[in-house]
Order: C-alpha cells, then sequence, then structure tokens
C-alpha cells in the first residue's frame, strides 16, 4: 500500500492532519469499505502519532528523502512494526542476488514461528503479501520468479534505520543486528562506509576505533525535538 500512505503521508506534511486524511480517504478508495480497511490498515502500521518518536523520525526522513528513497523508508519503518515482515527478513538474507526468492520460503519462516496457526490457504496470501512488499522495496523483482535484486541503499536510507535503532534502545555495535538495519541486506563494511557518510552530513555522530562503535543522534535529535529520555 506505498501509492495509499505517499498520499497520506504528503497531505499531512502540508496540513499536519494524517489520522483526519485517512478519514477523508485521500487514497481515493471507490467503497466505504475500501476506505476503512486501508485506513485502519496503515494506521496500525504507521500509527500517525506525533507522540510516538518513531514516526517523528519517519516523517522526517520522509520529508528530507528523494522519491526514489521513500518506499524504502516506509519499508524499513513497517519491518519495525510488523513481526511477520520482521521474521522474513532471514529469507532475503539467505538468498543470494540472482537466486530465486520463492513463496515456498516465506511459507516456510511463517509456519516455523506460528506452527499449524494458520491454514495452507491463509499462510499462502500472506507469504505472497510478504514478497510483495519486499518487492516493492525493490528486493525482489519479476512477477512469477521472484528473482532477489540488491537495491541502491542511500545514507538517508541507512540513516533512517540507525535511528529506529537507537530510539528502541540499540547502542554501538548492536545497531547493526536491529531488525530494521538486518532488513538492508548489506554487510557491516557498507553499513559503516554509510554511517560515515551520515556523519559528514550531520545526520549522525559516528566513531570507530578499534571493536567500539559510538553511534549518537544528538543534532538530528535537537531539530527534531525528539526525547529519548522520555517515556
Amino acid at each position: 500500500m506505498f501509492a495509499e500512505l505517499a498520499k497520506v503521508m504528503d497531505f499531512g506534511q502540508e496540513s499536519g492532519q494524517y489520522i483526519e486524511s485517512l478519514e477523508q480517504n485521500v487514497f481515493n478508495k471507490k467503497s466505504n469499505s475500501g476506505v476503512e480497511k486501508t485506513a485502519s490498515y496503515l494506521k496500525r502500521l504507521y500509527s500517525f502519532d506525533m507522540q510516538y518518536r518513531p514516526f517523528v523520525a519517519f516523517k522526517y526522513f520522509w520529508k528530507i528523502s528523494d522519491p526514489n528513497e521513500k518506499p524504502l523508508i516506509a519499508f524499513v519503518y513497517a519491518v519495525n512494526q510488523d513481526n511477520l515482515l520482521a521474521e522474513s527478513v532471514q529469507v532475503l538474507q539467505s538468498v543470494k542476488p540472482g537466486e530465486k526468492a520463492t513463496i515456498e520460503l516465506f511459507e516456510e519462516v511463517i509456519e516455523k514461528y506460528h506452527p499449524n496457526q494458520y491454514s495452507e490457504n491463509t499462510r499462502r496470501s500472506m507469504a505472497q503479501n510478504i514478497a510483495s512488499s519486499w518487492k516493492q522495496a525493490g528486493f525482489i523483482e519479476g512477477k512469477v520468479k521472484n528473482i532477489r535484486i540488491q537495491p541502491e541503499v542511500s545514507y538517508k536510507v541507512a540513516c533512517f534505520a540507525f535511528i529506529l535503532a537507537y530510539l528502541n534502545g540499540d547502542r554501538g555495535n548492536f545497531i547493526w543486528s536491529s531488525i530494521g538495519v538486518k532488513a538492508l541486506c548489506l554487510p557491516e563494511s557498507k553499513l559503516r562506509e554509510l554511517a560515515i557518510e551520515c556523519s559528514k552530513r550531520d545526520l549522525m555522530q559516528y566513531q570507530y576505533a578499534g571493536s567500539v562503535t559510538s553511534v549518537s543522534f544528538t543534532n538530528l535529535l535537537t531539530k527534531t525535538g525528539i526525547d529519548v529520555n522520555k517515556n
């Protein structure tokens, strides 16, 4: 539902009325049931709550990101909010670019974490939806073959993944193993390169000496008004 999310976010950037935009059907669904279903799903996944620190960060990065970066920004946020999507990260990490990321692999992960919980048809449908999310984010291509690819991850996308990990309480080297960062499917060396770029752009403070990693977001937190000490 990236197209629908984009309309809500763009509307909210101007008015600040994210929840109201859901009620006003800015995504142009033709039926009341379609409006309610879309609004419920987007609100559950993205919250649109200006008191929720991850969403405040999402709002900021949405504003500064280029159009081609926004699908990945939205995906990183969703991975941090949706358990099924988070559990599927291991599928993409196990499949090399050029290989098939089959629907069966996603089904296997669902069954692994939720044994005997879903019917065969439901599990299949869920797996297809999860694969579709990865496809929209640029990690899978092809209507049938589902070939694993690796999208270009910009420093802004990486920084957004880093700050979500930070807001979740991760520090130092634990940043790299957070679910949103793992979802980028990049080696640690590349993540560190991106962290250096973020630091040069004054989006974060990053230092690495020996085995000690220091990551902070003092300036960015001040700019966005996010208080990490507030419950």
